[in-house]
């Protein structure tokens, strides 16, 4: 009887050992894929993050000196930086993707935008003389320049010694950021455009072989940010050939998404415009478009501005008040600005 009970005994354990055993087996058998699939994820972070704290830090300095940002929200995104980057990367890895946005640091404009002007955008700039769309263009690329970026600054009219004395006058110490290889001005002659068109357009009834681009950059400089001072002065070339210049200005819209730079493009107009560009073919290719109101009260001029266009994005769809000083231009994102136009 004894012997019974033992063997039934000995039965049961080795019955328990053998489901212990197979369990083990199951768990080690579910956890494998699991830990594989965190290995790929840690590869992946580590082979597609190109995470430089150096770079991130002179992003938030600059936010910091534009009054952008406050020193205890520096020290935030700061902090942020890595956890924000990892999850970019593995947005991206799901096949999400994600557009990239550019602050152009003038106090109060990015404001108008619920995320900023996206990267790799043709924006025009249109507005009335003296309406201050050269100042928000320098400003936007003095402020670049200093987070490091490439900036091209294209004059049809103004050269580059003027335009760095119109930077002097606030303040923006040019020649610094010009010697660092960080900003480049560049006086072009709008006729030496309308040679270039007749060779693009010898390539496009295929008599030319060679590829021409429509705006020659300066060698070993590929440019991040650039801005053309103005469409209006290459049209002026153009007099006579508006076919010309419609093929002119397709190409160069193509040559801009090409590059990958986000650009500027200065367009003159009436002080309060309703046409925003020469031909409407301008603000149909562009991306966005912002433009400049300079009203009359009385014997005061008051300045305005409105983002009218940003193609996919949210933004304030209004006009709002402008100011230039002595340090640039400041937006009143919450100042609407009203007139009978």
């Amino acid at each position: 009887m004894k012997n019974k009970k033992k063997m039934v005994k000995r039965k049961k354990e080795n019955v328990v050992k053998k489901i212990k055993i197979r369990t083990s087996l199951k768990l080690k058998k579910k956890s494998l894929p699991l830990k594989k699939k965190v290995d790929k994820q840690k590869k992946f972070i580590k082979k597609n993050s190109k995470f430089d704290m150096s770079e991130i830090k002179k992003e938030i300095d600059a936010e910091l000196r534009g009054g952008k940002i406050e020193p205890h929200e520096a020290e935030i995104k700061e902090q942020r930086a890595p956890a924000l980057h990892v999850v970019t990367n593995l947005k991206q890895k799901k096949g999400k993707s994600v557009k990239e946005h550019i602050q152009t640091g003038v106090p109060g404009f990015d404001d108008l935008l619920d995320n900023g002007i996206p990267q790799g955008y043709s924006v025009l700039v249109a507005g009335g003389a003296g309406s201050g769309k050269t100042i928000l263009c320098l400003q936007t690329l003095v402020n670049k320049a200093r987070e490091g970026k490439k900036c091209y600054y294209m004059s049809f009219e103004e050269s580059e010694d003027r335009l760095t004395e119109h930077m002097e006058e606030f303040g923006w110490n040019p020649q610094e950021l010009i010697k660092k290889g960080k900003l480049k001005l560049q006086r072009m002659n709008p006729f030496d455009i309308t040679r270039n068109v007749d060779a693009l357009l010898a390539k496009q009834k295929g008599e030319l072989l060679i590829d021409i681009d429509p705006v020659i950059l300066p060698k070993e400089f590929k440019p991040d940010f650039v801005v053309i001072d103005s469409l209006t002065a290459i049209a002026s070339a153009f007099t006579g050939k508006e076919d010309s210049y419609r093929i002119y200005i397709e190409q160069l819209f193509r040559f801009f998404e090409k590059l990958g730079s986000t650009n500027l493009l200065i367009t003159e107009t009436k002080q309060i415009p309703e046409i925003f560009s020469q031909t409407g073919v301008e603000e149909f290719l562009a991306d966005g478009v912002i433009v400049f109101y300079n009203f009359k009260r009385g014997d005061v001029r008051e300045k305005g501005i409105e983002v009218l266009k940003m193609r996919g994005e949210n933004h304030q769809k209004k006009i709002v008040a402008c100011t230039i000083s002595d340090s640039g231009i400041t937006v009143y994102p919450d100042q609407e600005v009203f007139s009978e136009m």
